[in-house]
Formats: structure tokens, sequence, C-alpha cells
């Protein structure tokens, strides 16, 4: 049974982290092969160190996105970003690219041919996860952790100018009988321009931001501030420390409150399972919390390469259910089709619309009118409801 009583530590990072860094050049190569071509294939990874930036892996699409094509890309994300420092630049950077064409083996067990329909990408597990604790049902170490930086990274006027792209943070909330109540310590690493700045001043100017992300009455004279703690973090980004794509997939689900597959998220386009399943079982999860069934969801797919339906669903309610989990397993199974295409088309995938899933979580968020996030959305619930009446 789970403690009632307990302290939970999640951490984020911004967009300008290395890993992140890469992650969004990877994902704005998928979007720019969807817009192409909505069944393009790619499997895109990128690393980031010291004015350097090297793109790899396997693409099926169109000749009409080039090399010069993915440069640019990385140039306007790197640009996006902000960095225009000496050891990062988004004109000066040396970016190399390897993208070769996808393996004909893979793509012989993936793509529909015959009577086959079109399998998954690849074998694996896959977790979906939402409860009630924040307005968006997700858990609230990472919901709030993401949001400190969102916000910060939206203020970029006066005193907020002289911080850099990089930053980390990480929330360590108080449990009382099951709800999330206080914040025990907040730690926040940002990058600062102005090279006299102390951690002292870099608190003056974010302590307010996050004063006003966090709910009222979670932070008191208890709460432990660790701002900066190491001192100075002037040299940031990829310069200070290598990046790689898919290295913060703890980040980008839920914050170790719930299990992970394994696999990564950026760079991926939507006939990966990897991707497109675990999206599948967050909408599943967080549509029984929405629908009133549980106040905490864990749902797991499974996969083989090759095969179209999932090998197995599972669900755990976490005794908080108000329903039977044998039961909800089948109809969830028949409320979606969890095929790799029945997934893709119930929620809308082969568009281009990932590189904005790379910083800041790619659940709890808000559902864009152009697709983007359709993983959020509630509009299984009603079903979910009436087939427990």
């Amino acid at each position: 049974m789970r403690r009632s009583s307990y302290l939970f530590t999640s951490e984020s990072v911004s967009e300008g982290h290395p890993d992140k860094v890469c992650d969004r050049i990877s994902d704005a190569v998928v979007d720019a092969y969807l817009a192409a071509e909505p069944e393009a294939r790619v499997a895109c990874e990128t690393l980031a160190t010291t004015n350097r930036v090297v793109i790899a892996g396997e693409v099926r699409g169109p000749a009409s996105i080039t090399k010069d094509t993915v440069i640019e890309l990385a140039r306007d994300a790197i640009k996006d970003i902000g960095y225009e420092q000496d050891g990062f630049h988004w004109k000066n950077a040396e970016i190399d690219v390897y993208l070769h064409a996808q393996s004909a083996h893979i793509a012989q067990g993936v793509d529909a041919s015959g009577n086959k329909d079109e399998g998954a990408g690849d074998q694996g597990i896959m977790f979906g996860y939402a409860c009630t604790e924040t307005p968006d049902l997700m858990p609230a170490p990472i919901y709030y952790a993401h949001k400190i930086l969102e916000n910060a990274r939206k203020a970029k006027t006066g005193d907020a100018a002289k911080l850099g792209p990089d930053a980390k943070s990480q929330v360590t909330v108080r449990y009382e009988n099951g709800r999330p109540v206080s914040a025990t310590q907040i730690v926040l690493s940002t990058q600062h321009l102005d090279e006299s700045l102390s951690s002292d001043d870099v608190r003056r100017i974010v302590e307010p931001h996050i004063r006003q992300t966090l709910p009222e009455g979670w932070i008191s004279a208890d709460t432990i501030w660790h701002v900066n703690p190491t001192g100075k973090f002037v040299i940031g980004g990829p310069d200070g420390d290598c990046g790689l794509t898919g290295r913060k997939i703890i980040v980008d689900t839920y914050g170790g409150a719930a299990p992970h597959g394994g696999g990564a998220f950026s760079g991926k386009d939507p006939t990966k399972v990897d991707r497109s399943a675990a999206y599948a079982a967050r909408y599943l999860a967080k549509n029984v919390v929405a629908a009133g069934l549980a106040d905490r969801c864990t749902l797991q797919l499974s996969y083989a390469i090759g095969v179209a339906k999932p090998l197995s669903i599972y669900v755990d309610l976490h005794d908080t259910g108000h329903v039977d989990e044998g039961k909800l397993e089948a109809v969830l199974m028949d409320a979606m089709d969890l095929s790799p295409r029945g997934i893709r088309t119930h929620l809308g995938l082969n568009r281009p619309i990932y590189a904005r899933t790379s910083a800041y979580g790619h659940f709890g968020r808000k559902p864009d009118a152009d697709g983007g996030f359709s993983w959020e959305r509630t509009d299984l619930a009603d079903r979910l409801k009436a087939a427990f009446r």
C-alpha cells in the first residue's frame, strides 16, 4: 500500500539544456519530413558540444529535404532557443549531417502489405499515467518543476534578460494523506550572461516567478531554497556539457512518479511505438481519471516489431478505482484501436507537431488547435463512464 505521508522530488530542464537542444533539433527534422510527407519515416539522433552539432539516423521521405535543409533547421532551432554565445552560436556552429535511408529489413516488418496490417516499428513496453494532483492530471512535483522553467522562460524582460537559455529546476513536495500540500525544497540552477551576478542576485530575479508558479501556501518560512548552489553558471548549454537526443526520458514523462518503458520520444516519427503508444497510454490513463473512474491510473502497453496489435494491456488503479480493473482493460481495448496506425489516426499524429514537445514535458500540456498534444484531450471520458453504468 502506498504511504500517505512522504516527500517526493522531480526535476525539469529548460529548452536550453544541452540534451533538450538535441531533442529540439531532432524533432524539427521529424516535423520537416512529416510536413512534406505525412507517411515519412524518421529516426533522428543529435549530438551537440562546443560549437558543433552532429545529426545522424535513418529516414524515408522526400528528396526535397536535403542536407542543407537539415542544417538550416538546426540553426533555426538553436537561434530560437537563444544561443548566440562564443562557445555555441547558431550562426557559427559546425553542423554535420549523416542521415541515410531506412533499413529495408526494418521497413518490411513495419509496412502494410497484402493482408498484413502495418506493424509496430519495434518491440517494447510503454506506460501512461494520470492522477488528480494537478488541473492537468499530472503528478505535482514534475508539473510544477516544468512550470517554474516555462514561466521563467516567458519572463525575458528586465533583470530576467540577464539569464541564459540553460537551466534546471527541482521541486520536493510534501504529501499528507496522499495529497501534495507544500514545497519543502526548491532547486533552480540557471545560466546567467552577466558574470557579475551572485547566487543571491539570481535568486532575487527568479524567486518572484517561482512564487507565482506554485500553489498558494506551498512556500513557507520552512521552505529551503537552492538557487545556483555551486556559484557562477556562465558557461552553459552544449559548450558546458555535451548533449544527446533522448537522454531526459523521466523529465519528458512523469518525473519518476510512474514507470517508464525505457524508450525516448524525440527524433522518432509516430510509427515508432516508443513515441505513439506512450502518447496513447497517457491519453487512455488521463481519460480514465477524467471520467472519475479512479484518482490514479497507470497503464502499460506492449508491442512486438512487425505486429499490429498490442501484446498486452495492463491497468493499475492503485486502490483508488471505482471499477473493476480487468473489465476496464477490455473497455479501453474496445474504445481505441491500439495498432500503430489506429493510434496515429485516432490522435492525428502524422503532422508536424513535435518540436513543441521537446521541452517542458510531453504530458500535462494543453491540446493545440492544430492537433498538437492531442493525447491530452479527454474526449473519451464520457464513453468510459457510460461503459460502467
